[in-house]
């Protein structure tokens, strides 16, 4: 991310690695809407994306949902580590849906683990970065051009 000074030299910001309260999904209200007949969905095995449009693109990052299924996994214990796992793939990758030229048109975002069994972060963060880039419909060379920044 980039910005230009008064006198035209490129200025580089530095990038907000947070997930704050505001981005949490909370409200019942919206869950139901994000789950209804009207938001789209796909699959990047183990993870299920499913997403609602924004009216208009922006920059502003969506609220987000995350949520690991009772049934596959009976210990708390593990659903709330898988969950830490997914919350902080996302907190590291969400600038390849904020930091876009035109912005993006996602609203809500909900990330649900529908794997049968515990996976590594690597794992979950390299398929959430390849549902970001279907999201976004963009090929992960294009978007792997920008490389993060510290």
């Amino acid at each position: 991310m980039t910005e230009l000074t008064a006198n035209g030299s490129q200025l580089t910001a530095k990038r907000k690695y947070t997930f704050p309260k505001e981005e949490h999904l909370c409200r019942k209200k919206l869950i139901e809407e994000l789950f209804s007949k009207q938001s789209a969905s796909f699959g990047v095995y183990p993870l299920r994306i499913v997403w609602i449009k924004a009216a208009a693109p922006t920059t502003a990052p969506p609220q987000v949902l995350i949520s690991v299924s009772k049934r596959t996994f009976k210990r708390a214990v593990d659903r709330n580590r898988l969950k830490r796992l997914i919350r902080e793939a996302y907190r590291l990758n969400k600038y390849r849906l904020t930091e876009q030229p035109n912005g993006h048109e996602i609203a809500l975002l909900g990330i649900i683990f529908t794997g049968k069994e515990k996976s590594p972060l690597a794992l979950v963060e390299r398929k959430l970065i390849s549902a970001f880039h279907r999201l976004l419909g963009t090929t992960p060379e294009a978007a792997s051009a920008s490389p993060p920044a510290p």
